[in-house]
């Protein structure tokens, strides 16, 4: 989130990964859905599947935002 606000987005999490997105990230011009994963943990089949279902307007880009271990950038994947 930290990377998003420097950016200038207004960012929201889920709580506890309750929602399909794990962040809500409000730009001037776009929105990000963004589920984030951390260390080996890929996004498995069946949760590609729940981001695949959501529809969301032409200005939400829906990714996968993955942090190998000890990386500080995310490997960003756009859906």
């Amino acid at each position: 989130m930290r990377l998003l606000e420097s950016s200038g987005y207004l960012c929201t999490r889920a709580g506890a990964s309750l929602g399909v997105f794990d962040v809500l990230a409000l730009g001037a011009h776009d929105i990000k859905a963004i589920q984030v994963k951390s260390g080996t943990k890929y996004c498995s089949a069946l949760e590609r599947e729940q981001l695949d279902l959501v529809r969301v307007p032409p200005n939400v880009s829906k990714e996968i935002w993955r942090f190998p271990d000890r990386c500080r950038a995310p490997l960003i994947e756009r859906l």
